[in-house]
């Protein structure tokens, strides 16, 4: 007669467990904590989906199994065998009682984040393991849901995705910002915006948006700031400021909500408090550039003038006045780059728009109309001191067939960081770009 084998407990992601209450299976992850008792170990296990809490009973597994888990150092790497139970004390939430696990791979030496506090060098060294942390780990799902919701907006409302070159022969927002690089002789640089190249992809499609890492050589040590960050790029044949305006409160609104509507347990371990985000509902209020200055006049800054940058400061305190995010419109055009249109009422200003995160998080979105006369744009790059041969293939696309057109640009980290509520946008991506930092 022929042995009959027992058979094997199917392997079940942990935010999955709830479809299995009464069942054996089999969890394959890392051991995330441990506390043990006389004749209790109690695992935390994660795999990636979640954390639970996996029960070891000296009676369930024998002595020597029990002596094992004894041993057990943070991050070991192991298979868990046992049987789904809902949580005794907590609602919703469900644990395991182990019949028998497996150590695939015990760490060599001690793991180095422990549950106590860290400095943030020390986390930034080791930044390739602290996105193992509950912290870190919500944030990366925060994080991908918002690039996955920026996607779905643009791919559902007819754009196209174009992919911008990341190798440039030319400046986009300032030539003092730059990283150059050799290429094969040539000068080149790290592209700091695919607008320019969405303007010609507009021409080709209608509506287009790229999606990608940018470069700025800042010499910042702000909260706000990263060498490397990836943008989203939409831009729009035949758009005017107002509707530009329109597409990028709806765009926003549609991405908090996807935030809100899917990362509640995520939001609630960054111990986020949500309401602010809840009332991201278009319309947005609108104000003038120089309303903002006035505002700021009337909020203890008699200084500020008309033609002054609005830095971070300035920002908190205009967006203080409102209780969403807040489209500033009609900056001083020199201020501003090369290629946007100016109001035809007043020269002076541009037909640019900037929306700004609430609770001191800033600019999110920086876009407006562009400059379509040939003429007009030839006397900016000029007057701007650029490459007039860089920017010939530019030049083009106001030499055949010219049309008005505008987007925007939306920098990722600074929408994780406000959506998260989080201090500082380093923790915003996996591995940070920053002023003296290029490792891990």
């Amino acid at each position: 007669m022929s042995e009959v084998t027992a058979p094997v407990a199917p392997v079940v992601a942990i935010e999955n467990l709830s479809k299995h209450v009464g069942e054996d299976v089999r969890l394959r992850g890392w051991l995330y904590n441990k506390r043990s008792s006389a004749k209790l170990h109690f695992l935390e296990v994660r795999d990636g989906t979640g954390i639970v809490q996996a029960v070891v009973f000296k009676g369930d597994v024998g002595d020597e199994a029990f002596a094992r888990g004894d041993k057990l150092t943070q991050e070991t790497s192991l298979v868990v065998t046992g049987t789904v139970k809902e949580h005794g004390k907590r609602k919703g939430e469900y644990e395991l009682g182990v019949k028998s696990f497996e150590v695939i791979g015990a760490p060599s030496q001690e793991y180095p984040i422990s549950p106590k506090d860290h400095g943030t060098d020390f986390l930034m060294d080791n930044r390739h393991l602290w996105l193992r942390s509950k912290r870190q780990h919500a944030i990366m799902r925060v994080r991908h849901t918002i690039v996955k919701a920026v996607r779905d907006f643009f791919d559902q409302d007819g754009f196209t995705l174009l992919d911008a070159p990341i190798f440039t022969p030319n400046a986009c927002e300032g030539t003092s910002t730059l990283f150059e690089t050799d290429y094969h002789g040539e000068p080149a640089y790290l592209t700091q915006s695919g607008q320019l190249y969405m303007e010609a992809g507009a021409a080709a499609f209608g509506k287009v948006y790229c999606f990608g890492p940018t470069f700025r050589a800042e010499k910042s040590k702000t909260r706000r700031h990263l060498a490397e960050f990836w943008m989203v790029e939409p831009e729009v044949a035949f758009l005017t400021l107002e509707e530009d305006m329109n597409l990028a409160e709806r765009f926003l609104a549609y991405v908090v909500g996807r935030v809100l509507e899917t990362r509640q347990e995520e939001l609630k371990v960054l111990e986020r408090d949500t309401s602010n985000l809840e009332k991201v509902i278009p319309p947005f209020p609108r104000i003038t550039y120089e309303r903002a200055i006035e505002i700021l006049h009337e909020n203890g800054h008699p200084e500020a003038k008309f033609g002054d940058d609005l830095g971070a400061d300035e920002e908190t305190v205009i967006s203080n006045q409102f209780d969403r995010p807040v489209i500033v419109s009609h900056y001083p055009a020199e201020m501003k780059a090369f290629y946007f249109k100016r109001d035809a009422s007043r020269p002076e200003l541009t037909l640019n728009m900037d929306v700004l995160a609430p609770e001191g998080y800033g600019e999110i979105i920086g876009g407006g109309i562009r400059e379509e006369s040939l003429e007009t744009l030839v006397k900016a790059i000029e007057a701007h001191k650029l490459s007039m041969d860089a920017f010939q293939w530019y030049l083009d696309l106001r030499r055949y067939g010219s049309f008005p057109h505008g987007g925007f640009g939306l920098g990722i980290e600074r929408t994780v960081a406000w959506t998260c509520g989080l201090p500082h946008v380093r923790e915003t991506i996996p591995f940070p770009r920053m002023l003296n930092r290029l490792a891990p």
